[in-house]
């Protein structure tokens, strides 16, 4: 009872279109950057490590290389920063959680590709 309450008055800020993709994924998330009055909108690409949650609270992190130090951004799913998630290309895993990929550097941080009809009709 409490549960279906809660659920219909979250359902109210939820996206009503959110894009499939999974972990392992390389994906270009593009979230609104505020700056003073401007706004503007910033891309950040890399490898979905993480995804929890559900409802408003579901969240999605992702990693990503820059100057040799990794990267690491959490992201709600359903906030109005997260203008959209773009699946670039699908990364064959075996596990939930890809935090191993925090110890690896150079060509063994890379997954590879899934080859599904999804990925396939996208290239």
């Amino acid at each position: 009872m409490k549960t279906e309450i809660l659920d219909s008055v979250e359902k109210k800020s939820l996206k009503s279109k959110t894009p499939h993709f999974e972990v392992g994924d390389t994906v270009d998330v593009l979230c609104k950057i505020q700056e003073g009055t401007k706004t503007r909108i910033q891309t950040f690409s890399g490898v979905v490590i993480a995804k929890r949650g559900r409802g408003t609270s579901e969240t999605f992190t992702v990693r990503r290389i820059v100057g040799d130090e990794g990267v690491e951004r959490t992201f709600p799913l359903h906030s109005p920063n997260v203008v959209d998630v773009k699946p670039v290309r699908s990364g064959k895993t075996r596990r939930a959680k890809l935090y191993y990929l925090r110890q690896r550097s150079g060509k063994s941080v890379r997954l590879s590709e899934k080859h599904t009809e999804r990925t396939d009709a996208a290239s």
